[in-house]
């Protein structure tokens, strides 16, 4: 089974994956990103992210796009797939699973996770926090990308819209199922959210093995 996980920044998506990790060893977390770049190491001698953005050509960066997710697309076995589907840029938003890339990573189902915005604004305090305090003892002294971590409550939830619209696009493209999980409910202790949203994608891996060994029958 196929799953791509999508939230906006700050959605806690990483906690989420470790929980089911933990839960579900075989399971493969694929990072859209990471794919790209091992692809663009091998392609352009790309070193980093950064370098990959600059450097490459818009259409090549497509290519480069188009290449990772049918890479994906073949994998076998229980794979979640981290990657957005909406991304905000120069005063818009970019889809992130446009139809050629959400056909050929083919997912079965695709989660969204959504969030009151003030939690999102103080998880995005505390991973600037957590990564300064980092760089200081590195002898780094950074200052955080403006747009991204630092959003307005009213800029985070038009992002959480239109990732439900982006999202509806490539579910009908990929033909998979969307789940959102409404998580704005306040937490009654640390990662709550997380817990339950690792919970009912564990949930999803079980059930389709379950029916698999019934038809396998």
């Amino acid at each position: 089974m196929k799953i791509v996980l999508v939230s906006v920044p700050g959605g806690g998506k990483t906690t989420i994956m470790q929980m089911i990790k933990k839960e579900l060893p075989d399971v493969n977390i694929v990072n859209f990103g990471d794919q790209m770049l091992k692809i663009a190491k091998e392609r352009y001698g790309i070193t980093d992210r950064d370098e990959m953005r600059k450097k490459i050509p818009v259409d090549e960066y497509k290519k480069l796009q188009l290449d990772a997710a049918r890479d994906i697309g073949k994998m076998q076995g229980d794979i979640i797939v981290d990657t957005h589907v909406s991304i905000k840029m120069q005063g818009g938003y970019y889809p992130g699973l446009p139809e050629d890339i959400a056909k050929a990573i083919s997912p079965d189902v695709i989660v969204i996770t959504e969030y009151n915005p003030e939690d999102i604004i103080e998880r995005r305090k505390k991973d600037i926090s957590l990564k300064q305090a980092t760089q200081l003892k590195e002898g780094i002294v950074s200052v955080p990308r403006a747009g991204r971590e630092i959003e307005t409550p009213e800029e985070i939830e038009m992002h959480q819209t239109m990732n439900r619209l982006f999202a509806v696009a490539a579910a009908n493209s990929a033909q998979s199922l969307l789940i959102i999980l409404n998580l704005r409910f306040k937490q009654t202790k640390d990662y709550e959210h997380a817990e339950l949203a690792s919970k009912k994608i564990i949930e999803l891996f079980k059930r389709n093995k379950e029916l698999s060994v019934k038809s396998s029958r």
